[in-house]
């Protein structure tokens, strides 16, 4: 089984310099940690958002990814009106990227005399509050799900994982690093695997990793809500006509970097042909609901 280039324990360590020039930011980052003190919670600094159709990106302060959370910690620039309604509009386009919740700390405060600092106490109990949340939110999940919340970083690559699991679901975050481990998923027995379409033996279906971003001549474009995936050739400026996709289902796993720059490929479903809307020029392919998807027929 191939493993991570960095232990868990590297990891965190990489986690944390990456906001020790940030003053207010380092301080409510490690209080939460330091208290939450919690080896079986997931989470990231800085993590790397990337909206679907969006060139640029953005980076959630404190990021819990199995809880579908993160934190933001505003400080005195966020107060003016311009960066109140950028705000706004980031909230919005992460909550569509990712569906996870935001929770703010606000570490200045407003009085007849101006703006300025909160008091520490003030932060601090906030902080207590976020905590509280963080604590109810893991408990919620593993009294929905009848399993412990962990965290097995060395393990976060591995297909094995999900194999035993039993399924894979577009809403838990799956990332592999190699094409080869998605594929194992579905009975590939081979070596290291390149090429983006891959049929699974015996069934209606193939694993597809498509870019999904310009990529000259290709354009391929996923929908807001994850729904739909529009693929189109362009040259020269003008849509060309390309032989219409096959019948097949299309399991995607998307080509993507994560925090740490590492390529990685995404789950986002299993998707069919929607041959209402798929022209010559222009394949649609729509989500099948619920985006999970059972694995035990593929291993036998």
């Amino acid at each position: 089984m191939t493993k991570n280039s960095l232990t868990k324990d590297q990891y965190l360590i990489r986690n944390f310099s990456k906001i020790n020039h940030k003053g207010w930011e380092l301080y409510v980052v490690t209080r939460v940690l330091h208290l939450l003190a919690d080896d079986d919670i997931e989470y990231v600094c800085q993590q790397y958002i990337n909206p679907p159709n969006n060139s640029k990106y953005y980076l959630a302060d404190l990021c819990f990814p199995s809880l579908k959370l993160y934190l933001e910690i505003n400080e005195i620039q966020h107060d003016s009106k311009k960066h109140k309604e950028d705000d706004k509009i980031r909230q919005r386009e992460i909550l569509d990227a990712t569906e996870w919740e935001q929770w703010t700390i606000d570490v200045y405060t407003k009085d007849s005399s101006g703006i300025k600092d909160k008091p520490l106490k003030d932060v601090n109990n906030e902080i207590d509050d976020f905590l509280n949340y963080v604590k109810t939110k893991k408990l919620e999940i593993e009294t929905k799900s009848g399993e412990k919340l962990t965290w097995n970083y060395e393990d976060k690559f591995e297909p094995y994982v999900h194999i035993k699991k039993g399924y894979i679901d577009a809403t838990d975050n799956v990332v592999f690093r190699y094409h080869k481990q998605a594929l194992e998923l579905f009975g590939y027995k081979g070596s290291h695997y390149q090429r983006a379409y891959w049929r699974i033996r015996n069934h209606n279906q193939a694993v597809w990793f498509p870019k999904l971003y310009d990529r000259k001549p290709w354009k391929n474009s996923l929908s807001r809500d994850n729904k739909e995936i529009i693929q189109q050739k362009i040259v020269n400026g003008i849509l060309e006509d390309v032989p219409l996709p096959n019948k097949e289902n299309r399991i995607v796993f998307a080509h993507y970097k994560n925090i740490l720059g590492q390529t990685v490929y995404k789950f986002y479903g299993e998707y069919e042909v929607d041959w209402e809307k798929t022209k010559p020029n222009t394949h649609v392919f729509r989500r099948l609901e619920p985006p999970r998807l059972y694995l035990k027929k593929y291993q036998q």
